[in-house]
């Protein structure tokens, strides 16, 4: 019981974004979204390191706020991973986001979750790249 006290708050969640959508994700809970960063949906800031973006499995789409160095294989219609709490107006506040480490990987419930919504992880993505 004291171990699993201990470890309540380092536990994350991993919810997809139509989980997100659908109210299934607690809001101010860490908590993992994965899916696919939405083209055209990357804004970044002039004057600080903050980025919005969005994050969706084609079934539904978060808003992310993130501020601090994004990876370098961070891109609009790839595979990432944000790791945050999801506010009151439903945008996930960021800690860290994930991004796939190579042109093979992609992390097991980003797969999942766009499998499930029919959508093909080996073919060309929407927007032209292919994994």
């Amino acid at each position: 019981g004291l171990v699993m006290y201990a470890m309540r708050g380092n536990i994350n969640l991993f919810y997809t974004p139509a989980d997100v959508v659908a109210g299934k994700a607690p809001a101010n809970v860490p908590l993992r979204v994965g899916g696919m960063v939405e083209e055209g949906s990357v804004v970044r800031s002039d004057d600080s390191l903050t980025v919005k973006f969005r994050i969706t499995d084609f079934k539904g789409t978060v808003a992310v706020e993130y501020t601090g160095i994004l990876p370098d294989l961070f891109d609009e219609g790839q595979g990432a991973v944000a790791s945050g709490e999801l506010s009151e107006q439903g945008v996930l506040v960021a800690t860290e986001v994930l991004a796939k480490h190579d042109e093979t990987y992609m992390p097991p419930e980003v797969a999942a979750a766009l499998e499930s919504a029919g959508k093909s992880i080996d073919g060309p993505h929407p927007g032209g790249k292919s994994q």
